[in-house]
């Protein structure tokens, strides 16, 4: 029997346990939970189209340290899975150091998916972190079905929604990147031996040491890849010949950047009225669009929109869409979209911020746009604002906020640095209009000689104004 004391003390430790999560032994602390909420209702998922083969169901499991905020993860592979096409059936956690290094989970805890995915009915487990080709190989020999990780994911939502040549040549170099260290065990059929000629009896062709079907893979993709890369170093020259031509003409570029499903092309189209494809949906866009836009004096300048950014965003991805994020690193100011109606905006800055470091944008001068604000939680909001130094509240959907996001633009957006001082005889409209467009006039008055101005415009205009410049 226990005494009073003991009971009281695991009274006590049943408390402690309750709110903190701690005190558990290792086992209890690392075994796998249910999250309630991950689930996703066939009446729901009818709404996504993105896929027309039967949906994926699927199991979610998320590996985390102790004190990471598991369901925000979780609910954001949740989402990602949606996106793909997939009915979510249940969401598995498990608290740990770090993943198992050989089976994610550890060895039991891999039998225990295995009862929920035959509990479920799922026919694929998505793990949110990037999984080593030996930690795939083996979840799927316990689980006995389809395994794939956050990165594949988020690289198979890339290929549907690729449409631009571009677009669709960056995705394709990136799941090959992925894929090749992995092909090992994915299949029988990849071991099977294939051409050279000698005593096997693999039949006509495959008999021989010849090569490997496996190595025939490595081979065609790594040609892919070259192929690949030589075909996006074109197209970055193309672009990089378009930029340059902005650059001559001193037309100011402001980049729209920020997390995926802030609502980066709302704004832009608000903007603009780019008429850019807008949905609740990650990943929505891919393809850089760059419109012009002018500022409430009339200065023109170009607004990018560009491929939205995720928490742990594949470094594949990363790599093959160097030349769509030369629009961000190449800007004169980034307009960072936030979504402020979203659980964790801190944590999505904070990832935005770290792709920036990584295409070497962290030096470019940044206003954070707090996007969703007739959603937004004001207390949030409030938080957000005086964390940050250049913040703007905005809703695209409503349009509040955009005056002075506008006026905002007016401040911010580098200005011509050359002044003149020239008369344009009235034959000269063009360059009159130019003077407008592409400058900044500060005094306009109209004589008997022609149009007299005072302006700031950029080195290229300003040589052409020099047969026109006044005392």
């Amino acid at each position: 029997m226990p005494t009073d004391a003991t009971v009281h003390l695991d009274d006590d430790l049943l408390g402690f346990h309750e709110i903190e999560g701690e005190g558990f032994d290792l086992e209890e602390r690392q075994s796998l939970r249910r999250v309630a909420g991950i689930r996703t209702d066939l009446e729901d998922v009818t709404e996504v189209e993105y896929r027309q083969l039967r949906l994926e169901r699927v199991v979610l499991m998320g590996v985390y340290e102790p004190g990471d905020d598991e369901l925000s993860s979780l609910k954001e592979l949740q989402a990602l899975a949606e996106t793909a096409g997939c009915e979510v059936l249940e969401g598995l956690t498990q608290r740990r150091a770090k993943p198992d290094p050989k089976t994610y989970v550890g060895s039991g805890k891999a039998k225990e998916l295995r009862d929920a995915v035959l509990a479920s009915g799922a026919d694929t487990v998505i793990c949110d972190g990037e999984l080593s080709p030996g930690q795939l190989r083996s979840l799927e020999e316990v689980v006995k079905v389809k395994v794939i990780d956050r990165t594949w994911l988020i690289l198979d939502i890339f290929a549907q929604h690729a449409t631009s040549r571009e677009g669709k040549a960056q995705v394709e170099l990136a799941q090959m990147t992925y894929m090749l260290p992995r092909l090992r065990g994915w299949g029988e059929s990849l071991s099977r031996q294939g051409g050279g000629a000698g005593g096997s009896s693999g039949g006509v062709g495959t008999r021989g040491p010849g090569e490997t079907k496996i190595e025939t893979d490595r081979r065609r993709i790594r040609n892919r890849k070259s192929k690949l890369a030589g075909e996006i170093k074109l197209m970055k020259t193309a672009r990089d010949t378009k930029r340059q031509e902005r650059d001559r003409n001193a037309v100011p570029s402001v980049a729209i950047a920020g997390y995926t499903n802030a609502g980066k092309s709302s704004l832009l189209n608000r903007l603009t009225g780019a008429g850019v494809l807008v949905e609740n949906a990650l990943f929505a866009t891919l393809d850089p669009t760059v419109r012009k836009a002018t500022t409430p004096s009339g200065r023109e300048f170009t607004l990018s929109d560009t491929v939205g950014f995720v928490r742990l965003l594949p470094h594949q991805l990363v790599e093959a869409f160097r030349s769509t994020l030369e629009e961000v690193s190449g800007a004169d100011l980034i307009l960072h979209v936030v979504d402020g109606s979203h659980d964790d905006p801190e944590g999505q800055l904070a990832a935005v911020r770290q792709v920036f470091a990584e295409i070497g944008a962290q030096t470019i001068p940044e206003v954070v746009v707090i996007n969703k604000c007739d959603l937004a939680d004001p207390v949030v909001l409030g938080r957000l604002q005086r964390r940050e130094k250049h913040v703007v509240l905005v809703s695209a959907l409503t349009g509040e906020g955009l005056p002075e996001l506008l006026q905002l633009l007016e401040e911010e957006v580098p200005h011509p640095e050359t002044l003149v001082h020239v008369v344009l005889p009235y034959s000269e409209g063009g360059l009159v209009s130019r003077i407008h467009g592409e400058g900044e006039v500060l005094v306009e008055e109209h004589t008997e000689e022609g149009t007299r101005l005072e302006a700031r415009v950029g080195p290229s205009l300003a040589a052409e104004l020099n047969a026109y410049l006044v005392a």
